[in-house]
């Protein structure tokens, strides 16, 4: 009989699990201004995983705190332009290195996933029937369209997601009363309401509204519900961690950091 007191807790490479996850997550089959992938190189041995949406100061220490060993984000350092180590950007550098913490950025992949995505886990979230691609991406397409089972009210729809999220959403209501035929695009997908309409959906489900696209609801005759850019990618990450718990047997913890847009 093994002593439990003793028991080696479970723990995975850095390589293998970066490798699973690239191969899981197919991170170059997408353009991305994101460096999807290993952005920070820390301890070699990982035996606990956090998740959290936003890369910061903050959530940086607060995995550091948790003891975790690789932290899996959905907004990285990285976005296609070269940073000068200084200020803000040293400091979010510093803290991960001090704490030979690993830093994982997932974006577009992690958007269109089909079995963990953000897409995908609020299609699964509002039982989203007759499941097909939508939300363009540079020719790809990242997102969701289909029915719900029963068609409901606007009002009683954007009910719904406020429980889902916690975010209170902003209705833009420029189509019928009533949601049957929805389109899920998590975090920006504020301009996908044209590609709504000519699927012959009534109603698209994004996060953070842009000024830009403000008359598209109202003249494509599109309802648009906003439930926040950080709530509707809250999601992902959390589903990536419990993945890979059941591959790995990691244990993994959420750190919720909420931004408010």
């Amino acid at each position: 009989m093994t002593d439990s007191s003793t028991r080696k807790s479970p723990e995975v490479s850095r390589e293998d699990l970066v490798r699973w996850l690239n191969d899981y997550l197919k991170i170059d089959a997408y353009p991305d201004p994101s460096m999807n992938g290993l952005q920070i190189e820390g301890t070699g041995r990982i035996a606990r995983v956090a998740a959290s949406v936003d890369t910061s100061v903050k959530t940086l220490q607060h995995a550091a705190d948790s003891g975790a060993d690789i932290l899996l984000v959905h907004h990285g350092l990285f976005w296609g332009d070269p940073l000068a180590v200084t200020g803000p950007h040293r400091t979010r550098l510093q803290t991960a290195l001090a704490a030979d913490l690993n830093l994982y950025a997932a974006h577009i992949p992690l958007d269109a996933h089909p079995e963990i995505g953000n897409n995908a886990m609020i299609a699964n979230a509002l039982s989203l029937e007759n499941r097909v691609p939508f939300g363009d991406w540079a020719g790809h397409k990242i997102g969701l369209a289909g029915e719900l089972p029963l068609e409901q009210t606007l009002q009683d729809f954007a009910d719904r997601v406020q429980k889902l999220t916690g975010e209170i959403c902003l209705v833009h209501g420029g189509g019928q009363p009533t949601v049957k035929r929805l389109g899920i695009v998590s975090g920006g997908g504020a301009g996908a309401v044209a590609e709504a309409a000519a699927m012959g959906l009534d109603t698209l489900l994004t996060g953070e509204p842009e000024h830009k696209h403000f008359y598209d609801s109202f003249e494509n005759g599109v309802n648009v519900v906003f439930a926040g850019h950080y709530e509707t990618e809250v999601f992902g990450v959390r589903a990536l961690a419990a993945k890979i718990e059941e591959e790995f047997g990691l244990p993994w913890q959420f750190l919720h950091h909420p931004t408010g847009l």
